[in-house]
């Protein structure tokens, strides 16, 4: 079988299906179809007033694509309760080489300077394809997510897939969607071209809550 290439990985996204592995260890990559995903349409995001002041507070000072690599390896790291990871080699330089041609990016939470919570994901068309995240402080992971979708609404995307449905995720607003239904929308906006400048943007805490409540914007 031929090397997989973000080229590939790139079309499997455009296709509805993501890259896998058993564990950091095996070599091998397979493609995964879910029947149900969890997406969040993204004027339907849940922002809670408690999480709002947490924000506000900008007791994190955070930033877009600064570390990447940091962030992608702090995800695949043994933490409770997920003492092994489903990004192995080959998945983790796909995804450095598809940052480095600016098609997948990092919300990065510092504290003092360290490096504490922050999330990655790819980025095509009008969707935003959520991979993982970590945190190292309280709420560091929920204000790196709550950036995100305020950095989406700003640059015009439509929506943001994490893959999975969780308890964590549930609460902000993600709603399972049958496959055939995601397709289905994911078609309609892989044309679509947010505006990235408006996404990596320096953003304070204050405005990070005031869009991600407003409604969502128009890209081209």
């Amino acid at each position: 079988m031929p090397p997989f290439t973000p080229d590939d990985l790139l079309a499997a996204y455009a296709a509805g299906v993501f890259p896998m592995a058993d564990s950091r260890d095996d070599p091998e990559i397979y493609l995964v179809e879910p029947q149900v995903r969890a997406v969040l349409p993204l004027d339907r995001f849940r922002l809670s007033s408690r999480l709002a002041r947490t924000v506000r507070q900008d007791r994190f000072t955070v930033s877009v694509s600064t570390d990447f690599e940091a962030v992608l390896d702090s995800c695949a790291a043994p933490a409770p309760g997920r003492e092994d990871t489903w990004i192995n080699g080959a998945i983790r330089e796909l995804y450095l080489a598809l940052h480095a041609r600016g098609a997948a990016h990092s919300i990065e939470c510092r504290q003092n300077g360290s490096l504490v919570g922050g999330l990655y994901g790819v980025t095509l068309g009008g969707a935003f394809f959520g991979e993982s995240m970590f945190s190292r402080a309280t709420d560091a992971s929920k204000v790196a997510l709550v950036h995100l979708v305020a950095r989406m609404k700003k640059g015009g995307w439509r929506l943001l897939d994490a893959q999975f449905m969780t308890g964590h995720l549930s609460q902000f607003g993600f709603v399972e969607t049958p496959q055939v239904t995601y397709l289905s929308v994911l078609g309609d906006i892989l044309d679509m071209t947010p505006d990235l400048a408006a996404f990596m943007a320096p953003m304070s805490g204050a405005e990070a809550v005031d869009y991600a409540r407003q409604p969502t914007t128009q890209a081209s």
